[in-house]
């Protein structure tokens, strides 16, 4: 999150401390995102694959989703912050996506899918 200096970043499964649920954790972010303008909420997904070969070579890739933190959540769908997180593209957060849609634009899925092209090499 751009706006908190990049918190919750890698700690977004603990972010607020022990005993948050993902409820918990997102009504924390908005809170903490209150007063911050629109423009200002722009967030990512991301998610990098380490991979190392049997010589020991490494390598990486990463997926990333840009987005912003919607004012209040929107739809059943997902976990954790896909219900504020607003992906312009599809004009839904995550929350409102089918698995489907999900499935074509999230972070996860587009770094799989760069993983498994470098398998593929």
């Amino acid at each position: 999150m751009d706006a908190l200096g990049g918190a919750p970043g890698l700690h977004s499964a603990r972010f607020g401390g022990p005993g948050l649920d993902d409820a918990g954790r997102v009504a924390l972010l908005l809170e903490r995102l209150r007063a911050v303008p629109r423009e200002q909420r722009t967030a990512r997904f991301r998610c990098v694959i380490a991979l190392v070969d049997e010589a020991g070579r490494e390598r990486t890739v990463e997926g990333v989703a840009e987005g912003a933190i919607a004012t209040a959540p929107r739809g059943d769908g997902g976990f954790g912050y896909d219900p504020v997180f607003f992906y312009p593209p599809l004009g839904r957060t995550f929350g409102e996506l089918s698995d489907h849609e999900k499935e074509r634009v999230s972070h996860r899925a587009l770094a799989a899918r760069a993983a498994r092209a470098l398998l593929s090499e």
